[in-house]
């Protein structure tokens, strides 16, 4: 018996968020089934921080982004 698994998809993409700068905005996505997320800025990947918190409760995972600034755009 041979088979392979199916990657984890997105159910649920991001979507665009508006904020201040100053302020703190949330983004999530929702997958298909319990994978590990890794959040990215371009080529960059976020790391847990003042300015970042991440969050994954089985299929949802959640980027807070703190003291937001022109470059988070």
């Amino acid at each position: 018996l041979c088979f392979s698994a199916l990657p984890a998809l997105f159910k649920e993409e991001l979507r665009d968020e508006e904020a201040k700068e100053g302020e703190a905005v949330t983004l999530h996505c929702e997958l298909t089934k319990p994978a590990p997320v890794e959040w990215k800025k371009g080529h960059t990947a976020l790391k847990p921080s003042e300015k970042y918190k991440m969050r994954q409760k089985d299929v949802t995972a959640e980027l807070v982004i703190h003291s937001l600034t022109q470059s988070d755009a």
